[in-house]
């Protein structure tokens, strides 16, 4: 039974890591100025060479909610020894935190941060692996994502991620995502996450 048990959360595993990769292929609607069509696509890697590469820097909070009345964070799958590890080994979390300017939960929501985490870690490190959409929805750079795929490391103060790519108006985005918890609730276990963004784009 448990070799059964232990199957069918394998398959649900794999289905939900195929269907965050889908999610991170699939363009993302603009409400934004950026044409996203294929001719439009095709125009702007035409006129690419002429492009200068750019620095920008940005910074806001992810609210990570586990236990809230609408929870932002869902446990979707674990192993059966997941309970009895001290770092959770194997607990895997569907995640759709929003983002927002301040710390405070008032704040202006910027974008969301969605995503797929799971304890990667048997020591005491409590790390966890991370695949993960920042999905911006306001301001100039309404429309346009970028991708970030890297290690959590819970109790180290900076936790380094690298940025991957990104669609809109972060296309072949490569940079770096510093997070630091701003506030942490041991009984909730909700977060607030500090996000410092450097992200080199055309």
């Amino acid at each position: 039974m448990d070799k059964i048990n232990m199957k069918i959360k394998t398959t649900q595993l794999i289905a939900i890591l195929w269907w965050v990769v889908a999610m991170t292929a699939l363009p993302i609607l603009a409400h934004g100025s950026i044409d996203q069509s294929p001719e439009a696509v095709k125009k702007w890697f035409k006129e690419l060479r002429h492009a200068k590469e750019k620095l920008t820097e940005l910074h806001f909070y992810v609210h990570d909610r586990v236990t809230a009345e609408s929870p932002a964070s869902v446990l979707v799958a674990q192993a059966n020894a997941t309970s009895k590890s001290p770092t959770m080994f194997g607990a895997t979390y569907v995640f759709d935190d929003p983002m927002t300017l301040g710390p405070e939960p008032s704040s202006q929501i910027i974008g969301h941060a969605q995503g797929i985490s799971s304890s990667a870690s048997k020591e005491d490190d409590a790390s966890q692996i991370v695949i993960m959409n920042l999905v911006f929805n306001d301001g100039k750079f309404n429309g346009s994502t970028l991708s970030v795929l890297g290690d959590y490391p819970f109790f180290q103060k900076y936790k380094e991620m690298p940025i991957a790519g990104g669609s809109g108006a972060f296309r072949l985005a490569r940079g770096l995502v510093t997070a630091i918890i701003y506030a942490y609730n041991d009984t909730t276990q909700n977060e607030i996450i500090n996000f410092h963004v450097l992200v080199l784009h055309y």
